[in-house]
């Protein structure tokens, strides 16, 4: 029983650690990206680096299931699902609200995922939410309010809705990568789903919109911007859906919230960007808060 209980907390500090590595890795990205926007369509950026990185795991998912033996262990259709809807649509109506709403809203209205992934993790995964853990939450979202308080409005505009939208799809993505990971397919497989079903959708989007000329007119700097950006999201998703793999996703995506923390350092060390008083204090309460769910054990209702 002693051996289980240690290989089930290695599992545990395993997957903390990748996840919280992804959100070094993202608090980074936020920074990095804001030079590559501006440079390349966000839609473009988003499809070709997608297409990239999928056909990558592509060849890693074949890799692990010819030493295992195994691929296909739940149907194709659930994969598919996870791509359309966390790889291609969400990515749209985000790119498609930012266009009509400012980039400090939308990156303060997503920064509310381990809302609905939590809510979604307890009632279709089981997963069993502590007092304690729930409680950081808490202080981890007040936190995120005191660093993002200029961007917070009362006013709802059609960007900040579809950004919401695009949020929720996520949690729902999300959802059900843990729950394919849970019924043993593998997390790189769950990965591949989730790039390559989702840069076709994408690609599909940019057909439609008569996009299709921004790919045919990509020079040197521009494909530069989206290799460099493709880098840090392939390690992003690596380590977000390997983690995800040993640990529960209420705490996977609360840990993320770390991740404002890392952007508003790097902003100020990087871009000369002003930090004010609340956003320290914000600051130290989602570090304390990442501390306490951190040390959470991922457990299942009995």
């Amino acid at each position: 029983m002693k051996k289980e209980e240690k290989k089930q907390d290695l599992k545990e500090t395993r997957g903390t650690l990748l996840i919280l590595l992804t959100a070094i890795i993202s608090g980074i990205s936020v920074v990095i990206n804001k030079f590559f926007v501006a440079a390349v369509d966000p839609l473009i950026l988003a499809a070709v680096r997608a297409l990239f990185i999928g056909i990558i795991f592509l060849f890693i998912s074949l890799y692990f299931s010819k030493s295992e033996k195994k691929f296909n262990k739940v149907s194709w259709k659930y994969l598919v699902s996870i791509g359309i809807i966390g790889g291609g649509i969400a990515f749209w109506l985000f790119f498609s609200g930012l266009k009509l709403t400012t980039s400090g809203r939308a990156a303060f209205i997503h920064k509310t995922l381990p809302i609905y992934a939590t809510l979604l993790a307890i009632i279709f995964l089981k997963e069993k939410i502590t007092k304690k853990q729930l409680i950081a939450m808490v202080v981890m979202l007040a936190g995120l309010v005191l660093i993002e308080l200029t961007n917070i409005s009362s006013e709802m505009k059609i960007g900040d809705l579809l950004i919401l939208s695009a949020t929720v799809l996520w949690a729902i993505e999300t959802t059900l990568s843990k729950k394919a990971m849970l019924e043993k397919e593998s997390n790189w497989v769950v990965t591949f789903s989730r790039m390559f079903f989702g840069a076709l959708v994408l690609f599909a989007i940019i057909f439609l919109l008569g996009k299709t000329s921004l790919l045919l007119t990509l020079n040197s700097q521009q494909l530069l911007y989206i290799f460099i950006s493709g880098v840090f999201l392939f390690f992003y998703v690596l380590t977000f859906y390997w983690g995800l793999k040993y640990i529960n996703l209420s705490k996977a995506s609360t840990i993320l919230l770390l991740a404002p923390v890392i952007s508003l350092g790097l902003g100020f060390i990087w871009l000369n960007e002003q930090i004010f008083v609340l956003q320290i204090i914000g600051s130290l309460l989602i570090l304390i808060g990442t501390y306490f769910v951190a040390r959470t054990k991922s457990e299942k209702k009995k």
